[in-house]
């Protein structure tokens, strides 16, 4: 991804100055701003503020959160504590625990003198391997969406929600990755961004499209199903938090229903996820925990000032009771097809077992 038309990663390691600098996602789109970690706890807080955002990303930071821990204290106790506490911060995305689990199942059987070096190493490998996954996924997905253009010079709507691009991994991203593909080959496109409230990722999805050039319009949730009912969409593309054995999918809250809209008009409708986001383990999407979010983030709304300070409006009584779970699962059979960085499958058990035979006992 280009930022002022310089490649930049959403990530950035230090192992020689033991410090990890990220985006601070909370002040996007309005502020681009360099945030520096250089303890387990600032890792820890970065994930559950949604300083970083989005599974990929989130593992990635997790995996660097333990070389900072290690740095410090590289003992039995202090890489499994450290590990716990990561853990902990976002119970649905699996990606977190599965750059963990790689993690601790190097680390533990070295002497503890060698744990911080082979840390930052191996967190490194899971940064570029994100990275290869995702391009691949983008070509992948191309290849599905030139069969929807039966019209030389035919612009083809695509719909995303929330945001599964370059700022929810180190680069290029899930579901924008063949965005990205699409526009770089020259294929005529155009993105309706969903805002994705509460905490409105669809917004950083706009941002990250304008910095590529890529033409998009943003659109409140609720005028989805409008405009694939008006005949203004040809595909939705979702990144997911965590996909089951089944092929049932956990992503932001408001997918389900973009999903039924999709299947109601027609209208394709795909995942897009690196092999991380798969959970062989999970046997269908009621075994997935759904995380629930500071009931804050629906009574106030963020944005600039007149001024153009960052301000909080309170549209709610502080003590109003609201619900505010963060994901929501789409049943598999709405899912037109997963596609990874091997290829694309049915959302299926029989599918993903094709796809990835050698994860078929979990």
């Amino acid at each position: 991804m280009n930022i002022d038309g310089i490649p930049t990663r959403t990530l950035r390691a230090h192992p020689g100055q033991r410090c990890v600098d990220i985006f601070d996602q909370t002040r996007l789109p309005h502020t681009l701003h360099w945030l520096r970690m250089t303890t387990l706890a600032e890792a820890a807080h970065a994930i559950r503020s949604m300083q970083v955002r989005g599974a990929p990303l989130i593992g990635v930071t997790a995996a660097y959160g333990l070389a900072l821990a290690l740095g410090d204290d590289a003992s039995d106790s202090a890489l499994a504590g450290a590990a716990a506490l990561l853990r902990s911060t976002r119970p649905t995305a699996v990606n977190l625990h599965w750059a963990l689990a790689r993690m601790e199942n190097l680390l533990a059987p070295l002497p503890p003198d060698a744990r911080c070096a082979a840390a930052w190493a191996e967190a490194a490998a899971i940064a570029d391997e994100d990275v290869a996954q995702n391009i691949a996924i983008g070509q992948h997905c191309l290849a599905l969406w030139r069969d929807l253009i039966i019209a030389d010079g035919q612009t083809l709507n695509i719909m995303t929600h929330c945001n599964a691009g370059w700022l929810a991994t180190v680069d290029r991203g899930t579901a924008l990755s063949p965005i990205y593909a699409a526009h770089d080959a020259g294929l005529p496109l155009h993105v309706w961004v969903s805002e994705t409230r509460p905490r409105n990722q669809g917004l950083l999805t706009a941002w990250e499209l304008a910095q590529h050039g890529v033409p998009f319009t943003v659109i409140a949730d609720n005028a989805a199903g409008f405009l694939m009912r008006s005949g203004k969409v040809d595909a939705v593309i979702v990144g997911a938090d965590r996909i089951a054995a089944n092929g049932d999918v956990a992503n932001k809250i408001g997918t389900y229903l973009k999903a039924l809209a999709s299947a109601d008009n027609g209208i394709p409708f795909y995942v897009a996820a690196p092999r991380s986001t798969l959970d062989f383990a999970c046997a269908d999407g009621a075994h997935i925990p759904i995380e629930a979010r500071d009931g804050d983030e629906l009574r106030l709304v963020h944005g600039l000032d007149s001024r153009g300070v960052p301000s909080a409006l309170r549209q709610l009584p502080a003590g109003e009771d609201v619900a505010n779970p963060a994901f929501d699962i789409t049943p598999g059979w709405l899912v037109r097809a997963i596609i990874t960085e091997r290829g694309s499958c049915p959302a299926s058990r029989d599918g993903l077992r094709a796809l990835y035979p050698e994860s078929a006992n979990g």
